[in-house]
């Protein structure tokens, strides 16, 4: 089989590095024996969620359920980031693609003899109709750049862009979630409808649910013959990382991605236990950022965001908070090693450990004094400012702690608060807040145009109190110059345009500073291998394997066989 990627296999260099979401009328082999008389395991999962699950199983929801995309709705291929940009995606629901000369038409054969989980066939008029649905959803489409589909058969889909398109190709493919015309018909609004009952084509389906958990069933007639070797997987809300490790170490957690101390301790002296690490997750400060959106506070100053950069100790925060594994970042939010030919040379990574002083010069440049009380002041406001983490995960209640006490040393009082993860997505999504600690995601392919695409172009993000995507924009960036610049990289396939794009970006990004980088975190995930075997290793990532991350999880869950 061909797989024709004009799109972006010329981007590749021979020096990147790999990268470090009611009942079913289909039969569930879940306890029901697997064949040679024996059942087969169910997978308990935790994916950072404290208890309160509800019911939303629309994948094109901002707050589906974890483990909905890949696992129940299926992307039409599978792009693993952590391979090389010239590696071919993996085919799901469709066999191949080809743009055309100018990148404004990407047609798509699509796989034939696959059912919906309730009987009913999958062809190309399902694949049309969920991109013409997104594009005809305002809260979807906020920038009306959504390609149209028109099927021409049963296994010939066509979407066409209105301008060239060609690194739009691994969104639209590979995390674009194909729903059944014959079930969304009806449906008004996909962005709210919660889907109670979902009828995917994925390797599971519903099962029971609860607030505190839920199980997803392996889907008996599933394309993919012999997949999933396992019964099915139970989604687990616990009350934090500490719990999630407890539970681990005592063998009722078997897949999770979360941070734990002294792994190499506990897996040397168990051998049911394994853990691999692909550090990729840049993590930030969010920053409430742009008065003109609605942003309230004293982070809406570049230069106080800038001050947060100069006066955080990246090694403390490392030893501290994320147990010595975290690594240097580059403010540009390019990875330094995967994207180094793609960074700006005059650019540096972030300073290892505080410039007090420096910082101290920034915030008086801009006219802030520093009052009795030992915090700086600008026009009667005090540089106080609240940041926020979900309860229990303990690597950013360090972080944040640890924080707090560094940035009393520059002048500025920080403070620490725990709030739920609903709390926190809803903040970042109304964008009413000042300061969170999160990360910034890679995007579904090793190049920063996803991840400069996703957190600061204007037509990711919405006005402060309205409802925006929490995993887009939620600064409020917004600058026309790199909004030119991305149009301008998403209309070549040629990498020395896109450099050139891509510095501009990084050189307006690096003195705005929306998101203060802290440090690349280690993205851990931890397996318990007695019920099943073959999970991904740092010999054999063949899909990014963090827990939480769709459509991988669905490769990790459908892959692993019974030990």
């Amino acid at each position: 089989m061909h797989l024709s990627r004009r799109t972006l296999g010329k981007l590749s260099l021979a020096t990147a590095l790999p990268l470090g979401l009611a009942a079913c009328a289909g039969q569930s082999n879940l306890d029901t024996g697997s064949g040679d008389g024996e059942s087969k395991p169910i997978i308990t999962t935790y994916n950072g969620a404290g208890a309160g699950f509800t019911k939303n199983f629309n994948p094109h929801s901002p707050t589906v359920l974890s483990m909905v995309q890949g696992m129940i709705f299926e992307p039409l291929f599978y792009y693993n980031p952590l391979a090389a940009i010239d590696v071919d995606p993996v085919p799901q629901l469709a066999e191949s693609f080809t743009w055309n000369e100018d990148g404004t038409e990407l047609t798509v054969t699509t796989r034939a003899g696959v059912t919906w989980s309730d009987g009913t066939a999958f062809t190309a008029k399902d694949v049309a109709f969920t991109f013409n649905r997104i594009k005809d959803t305002e809260a979807l489409n906020p920038a009306g750049t959504a390609p149209s589909a028109k099927a021409s058969d049963d296994t010939t889909v066509v979407l066409t862009y209105a301008i060239p398109s060609f690194v739009e190709g691994p969104t639209a493919l590979g995390r674009t979630w194909i729903i059944p015309e014959h079930l969304f018909t009806d449906v008004e609004d996909l962005s709210t409808y919660t889907n109670e009952e979902p009828i995917g084509t994925g390797p599971f389906t519903l099962g029971d649910f609860t607030p505190e958990s839920y199980l997803l069933s392996a889907n008996g007639s599933y394309w993919e013959e012999g997949k999933p070797a396992i019964g099915g997987v139970r989604v687990m809300s616990l009350s934090g990382n500490q719990s999630a490790t407890d539970k681990w170490l005592a063998g009722e957690i078997d897949y999770t991605s979360t941070s734990m101390p002294n792994l190499d301790e506990h897996v040397k002296s168990n051998p049911d236990l394994s853990y691999t690490n692909s550090p990729t997750s840049q993590c930030a400060l969010f920053a409430s950022s742009n008065p003109e959106l609605g942003s309230e506070g004293p982070q809406t100053d570049p230069a106080v965001r800038q001050a947060l950069y100069y006066g955080m100790d990246r090694e403390q925060l490392s030893k501290l908070a994320f147990y010595d594994l975290g690594t240097a970042i580059s403010p540009s939010f390019g990875l330094p090693e995967r994207d180094k030919d793609f960074i700006d040379p005059s650019i540096e990574d972030a300073p290892w450990n505080a410039d007090t002083a420096k910082a101290q010069k920034v915030l008086e440049d801009a006219g802030w004094e520093k009052g009795s009380d030992g915090v700086y002041a600008k026009d009667g406001e005090r540089l106080s400012m609240t940041i926020s983490c979900p309860t229990g995960w303990s690597d950013f209640v360090t972080a944040l702690d640890t924080l707090a006490e560094q940035y009393k040393k520059v002048g500025i009082e920080l403070v620490p608060q725990q709030v739920s993860v609903n709390e926190w997505n809803d903040s970042k999504s109304t964008g009413k807040f000042q300061l969170v600690i999160d990360s910034l995601g890679q995007g579904p392919a090793p190049d920063p145009y996803y991840l400069y695409k996703t957190f600061y172009a204007t037509d990711s993000t919405v006005k402060v109190g309205e409802n925006g995507n929490p995993y887009q924009n939620s600064a409020r960036f917004s600058d026309p110059d790199v909004d030119a610049a991305l149009e301008a990289a998403a209309g070549t396939d040629d990498p020395a345009v896109k450099k050139e794009q891509y510095a501009k970006i990084q050189k307006i990004i690096v003195e705005a500073m929306p998101y203060v980088p802290v440090l690349i975190g280690s993205s851990l995930t931890e397996y318990n291998n007695s019920k099943v075997t073959g999970w991904p290793t740092q010999d054999d990532l063949y899909c990014y394997p963090m827990s939480w991350s769709a459509p991988d999880n669905a490769q990790v869950l459908k892959t692993v066989t019974p030990a």
